[in-house]
């Protein structure tokens, strides 16, 4: 009998990964930097499926220009051929390879264009325009045999396996359906002569590569569809995650919040600073205060050098009778200039008959004339 204090205790948070803790969809930072890795959405499926459809619908529309074509230089290196005695001279081969050469890709050209127009198209389509180098960096990681085993036996691996197996079972069930339907035309083959069935063979097999190829592109948007899938899965990210990276982007919220309570009291300070030289406190009389000066050299008009509600409008009262400047108590206009003036700013007209009055009034007590 096995004792309880005998028993290996395995601690199974080993046995967890990530992922489970992955639940926030991932930032636009994440995104970007995962670009710059290349590190991006793509299916290689689709694209070749499509680049091999194009061929092939090319090959297809213009398979009479390319038969003639190649007829014709076929025809002409026999008979240019047989006028040459000495043909195995090294310049006589140069001179007709090279031509063989550009003739075939003069040739071959619609065919090549298609399929360098469909892989532009396609991977422009999923990636965009992206150039970087991290994907061509060596890494020693990729020689590990183990790595290996576990990339054959991941997740990864088992869905590629399964892919392939359901990609044979379904081309391999088009083709059969196609020369099944094929089975009377193929018989009359026997009747026809040299030409009609090389016709016929080429035209056939055009049509069953063509079904195969929309068959594949349908498929690869299946797996387009898979590999969306999985990059959004990968690309998730940890609640702290997140959390960080905001830290990153746009600072801790602690530091940001001290940094603002920093600027508002050296915002604050710089403003008492200036109610010394105010002219008059206009209070409501609790709430609010608004300090005005008055300099008809420096504008046409009083300019607001500082206001505040509550403990500001506190902190302005006190420095005013420190500094013995008169406090008037009017609450429509204290409310009013806190509302519409900023601080640096002259009244608004609408607003200088009351305030012409209130400084009338402090000019009057300490002897000063208005102008």
């Amino acid at each position: 009998m096995i004792k309880e204090n005998s028993l290996i205790r395995i601690n199974l948070q080993l046995f967890a990964g990530d992922s489970g803790d992955k639940t926030e969809k991932a930032t636009p930072k994440k995104r970007r930097d995962a670009r710059r890795r290349g590190q991006i959405l793509k299916s290689q499926e689709i694209t070749s499926a499509v680049i091999l459809l194009l061929v092939f619908v090319v090959i297809r529309i213009s398979g009479g220009y390319i038969y003639r074509k190649l007829a014709a230089y076929t025809e002409e290196v026999i008979v240019e051929y047989s006028k040459i005695d000495d043909l195995f001279v090294i310049d006589t081969i140069s001179k007709y390879f090279a031509k063989t050469i550009v003739q075939t890709f003069m040739i071959l050209a619609p065919i090549l264009a298609a399929a360098f127009a469909g892989a532009v198209v396609m991977e422009y389509a999923q990636v965009g325009f992206l150039l970087t180098s991290k994907t061509l960096g060596f890494k020693f990681s990729r020689l590990n045999p183990i790595n290996g085993i576990k990339r054959v036996f991941s997740l990864r691996g088992v869905v590629e396996l399964v892919k392939a197996l359901l990609k044979i079972c379904i081309v391999g069930y088009v083709a059969y359906s196609f020369i099944r339907g094929e089975a009377t035309n193929i018989i009359n083959v026997m009747s026809m002569d040299l030409k009609g069935v090389v016709q016929y063979l080429a035209v056939t097999s055009l049509n069953l590569a063509i079904r195969l190829c929309v068959m594949l592109v349908i498929l690869g948007l299946f797996d387009y569809g898979y590999q969306w899938w999985q990059y959004e899965r990968e690309m998730k990210m940890t609640k702290q995650e997140v959390k960080e990276e905001y830290k990153m982007m746009e600072g801790n919220p602690e530091i940001k919040s001290k940094i603002k309570q920093k600027q508002r009291q050296i915002s604050m300070r710089r403003m008492l600073q200036e109610v010394p030289k105010a002219d008059v406190i206009i209070t409501n009389p609790t709430h609010y205060a608004v300090a005005l000066k008055y300099d008809p050299k420096e504008s046409n008009a009083p300019v607001v050098v500082a206001k505040g509600v509550d403990f500001i409008a506190a902190r302005i009262k006190e420095v005013a009778k420190e500094n013995s400047i008169e406090i008037v108590e009017n609450k429509v206009l204290a409310r009013t200039l806190y509302e519409k003036v900023d601080i640096g700013e002259t009244i608004p007209q609408e607003l200088y008959q009351a305030v012409a009055e209130v400084l009338a009034f402090v000019y009057s007590l300490k002897n000063k004339t208005v102008t």
